[in-house]
């Protein structure tokens, strides 16, 4: 658990403060019930571009520092936010923020979307922070250096991601990483589970866009529709809980009421039930061990009725296969396998790739960048330049 200061209050730094991760985050701190035995106060907060929102939550909690990456929001935010209150712009804004701010004790809620975390996560390690991590890009690129940073700092890695959380949760059964016999991640399906493989293919990004049971961005929306979401999900689970690939599995259940199932070896399962809303695993992380009362949703057991499973359809979806392969492989692979997909996304979003096509292109990426060990963040940024012009070449024109 982490260390409360004296006061029993830590600070908290906020990135990706005005997504959805970011928002839910507020609510639960703004809401933690004493027994949580830790308060938190914000002490700093980035994002992307929404100035806007920036500088409201920026005056509601009183956060002395904020770090904005789009120039043209910092303009804005400049005439928004009380007098007072540091503000830093551009791509490295927030690490700057972490760098020259944050000290050993604090906790970093690592909530920025895609490869842009990892930079942060880094810096928040190198302080000696905690990590609250949501951003699982960071994991699937660069796992091998942060966790290995980590453990050198002695800073703690909690999942935010409810499936990792779950899994965190359900572990507390058992005596560590040796009896655990296998991992199951859950996943919804998403807003293709019945689709045919013809309706994936020409599928468009507002229908990619609408999740049955979660309300998240942009981004994890569609990865979420792809299943590639769940494929990045299996990386971080191998970072997170030290398995190999033939110990980490994933079964759809559309009703997004089990988390995650852990079989411990002696063929116990322990599953993680709750509904679906992020406030939860979000908490935990900040509380964990400790529970409290809080604003998550409560189970109504009276209209719960049946809980259903499939299996996963690797034809429709095969872009969680994909997942298996990267962890196998090793090295760079992940990284190249996180960065040809945020760029095939992109495609897709811009009209230049069918949704049916992000998996195959990042399949492709795979095949033809040949993973290297991964030494230094540069290994990881050189990685993940090689997959996104490998992607930009499939798109450009004959």
């Amino acid at each position: 658990m982490p260390t409360p200061r004296a006061s029993d209050e830590r600070r908290l730094w906020i990135l990706g403060s005005t997504g959805s991760i970011g928002e839910s985050a507020i609510d639960v701190i703004t809401h933690l019930d004493p027994a949580a035995g830790v308060r938190y106060r914000v002490a700093g907060l980035a994002a992307g571009r929404n100035g806007g929102r920036l500088a409201e939550q920026a005056r509601a909690l009183g956060a002395p520092v904020v770090a904005v990456a789009d120039a043209d929001a910092a303009e804005d935010l400049r005439r928004e936010l009380p007098s007072g209150t540091t503000l830093l712009c551009g791509a490295d804004a927030a690490q700057q923020m972490i760098e020259s701010h944050a000290q050993r004790g604090d906790m970093v809620l690592a909530a920025m979307v895609g490869a842009a975390g990892i930079a942060p996560v880094m810096a928040a390690i190198g302080r000696g922070c905690d990590i609250a991590l949501a951003n699982k890009e960071t994991l699937v690129a660069a796992g091998a250096i942060v966790m290995s940073a980590a453990d050198r700092a002695g800073v703690q890695l909690l999942a935010v991601d409810s499936e990792h959380s779950a899994v965190a949760q359900c572990m507390r059964s058992g005596q560590g990483e040796r009896e655990v016999a296998r991992v199951v991640l859950t996943a919804s399906g998403g807003p293709f589970r019945t689709a045919t493989r013809e309706q994936i293919m020409s599928a468009t990004v507002e229908q990619a866009l609408r999740h049955p049971t979660w309300s998240m961005g942009r981004k994890i929306s569609i990865d979420s529709a792809t299943m590639m979401n769940k494929a990045l999900e299996v990386v971080e689970a191998h970072w997170l809980f030290g398995l190999d690939a033939d110990r980490i599995d994933a079964i759809v259940h559309p009703q997004s009421i089990v988390h995650s199932f852990v079989e411990f070896t002696d063929g116990s399962v322990i599953a993680q039930l709750s509904p679906p809303d992020m406030r939860l695993p979000i908490q935990y992380a900040l509380t964990a061990p400790a529970r409290a009362p809080g604003r998550a949703t409560r189970m109504d057991w009276r209209t719960l009725g049946s809980l259903a499973f499939e299996p996963v359809d690797h034809d429709r979806f095969p872009a969680i296969s994909l997942a298996w392969r990267a962890i196998r492989a090793g090295g760079t692979a992940g990284a190249v396998l996180n960065a040809a997909n945020e760029a095939a996304v992109d495609a897709f979003c811009a009209g230049h790739l069918r949704f049916g096509e992000i998996a195959e292109v990042v399949a492709a990426a795979l095949d033809s960048i040949t993973p290297t060990p991964v030494r230094s963040l540069a290994d990881v940024y050189s990685a993940d330049a090689a997959a996104r012009a490998f992607v930009a070449g499939r798109l450009a024109p004959a």
